[in-house]
């Protein structure tokens, strides 16, 4: 017999801090996460505002730095809340928290492709580069790098509701689908079914990803024109994927085979490394690594600089406002 009862409102752990720590850790993630929407934004409204960066490259990493804020979005808010009162979430809300960073996840993995394969072609096929990667294909791409993830999670998610759970209490800092799986009485079979296609699917785009970079150092080897194209342009695309891969695949690995002996604050690190590094060190390695994007940058920066600086009324001035203002003796 299995003890079923209806869950409205899960129990989250890995908080069990004094409340002096907690605001320490507070202070830090509100900090971290600013710098996380300032520097994503920044990328995205410098590449939307210049025409010149209205190229494939240049509107992948666009909607890699968007997901990468929709992906935030999904935990940080309820995560510094949780800092400051119960760690507790409705079972509404961890459904879409689970969905969010869920298809952040998928779309970020999607993107990374599309960025593999338009680097392939600008670097083995130059000549038909335009060509191939046209305006309209680059926008259907797009399209489909959000639609898929999104749909498919969403039939990930679909598949777990109204499913009998034997239990509210989640060994983690946020919502997944995998511990919903594990709470319930008897995992329904479609989650496991749509939860393996979707293993397959995208470990399939993780598979081209590392292909494509394995063939295109090969034929950067050879060829010194290349190989500077490559250094300058495909570094940064090299650096996130490692990034990504290494965070997914020890959370991956953590979530099913985690041990209980690890201290609780590497378990945290560990269970939210995708969400703390890849969305911050991402736009900085393009921004500072991509000419264009880091000459648009300085530019912006120095006119901000000038204007300030015009803005401010002269010594002279200040002191002759100052000498009217004092009454006559």
């Amino acid at each position: 017999m299995y003890n079923v009862s209806v869950v409205t409102v899960f129990t989250l752990s890995g908080l069990d801090y004094l409340m002096g720590h907690k605001l320490t850790l507070f202070s830090f993630t509100l900090i971290w996460y600013a710098l996380i929407l300032c520097v994503n934004l920044s990328v995205i409204v410098v590449i939307i505002m210049d025409k010149h960066l209205h190229e494939p490259m240049y509107i992948f990493l666009c909607n890699l730095c968007i997901n990468g804020l929709y992906g935030t979005a999904g935990f940080y808010p309820k995560f510094i809340a949780d800092l400051v009162t119960t760690h507790v979430i409705s079972y509404t809300n961890c459904m879409l928290q689970g969905y969010v960073i869920h298809s952040s996840n998928c779309g970020d993995l999607s993107i990374l492709a599309l960025m593999a394969y338009d680097r392939y072609v600008a670097i083995c096929k130059p000549l038909v580069y335009h060509s191939v990667m046209t305006t309209k294909k680059v926008w259907i791409f797009v399209c489909m790098a959000w639609f898929v993830p999104l749909y498919l999670m969403l039939m990930n998610s679909v598949s777990l509701v109204g499913v009998a759970l034997c239990g509210s209490h989640i060994n983690r800092l946020y919502c997944v689908n995998w511990m919903i799986v594990q709470l319930t009485c008897s995992p329904p079979r479609a989650n496991q079914m749509i939860g393996y296609i979707n293993i397959a699917f995208y470990f399939s785009h993780a598979v081209f990803i590392v292909w494509s970079y394995i063939y295109l150092i090969k034929k950067c080897l050879i060829s010194k024109d290349k190989n500077g194209k490559f250094m300058q342009t495909c570094m940064p695309h090299i650096v996130s994927i490692i990034n990504f891969i290494f965070g997914m695949l020890t959370d991956i690995l953590y979530m099913r085979y985690g041990s209980g002996d690890l201290p609780q604050s590497l378990l945290n690190f560990i269970s939210i490394e995708f969400l703390l590094i890849p969305p911050l060190i991402n736009p900085l390695i393009y921004g500072f690594k991509l000419t264009k994007i880091r000459n648009r940058i300085i530019t912006i920066f120095q006119y901000q600089v000038k204007t300030f600086k015009k803005s401010e009324p002269p010594c002279d001035s200040k002191s002759t406002v100052m000498e009217a203002t004092l009454p006559a003796i």
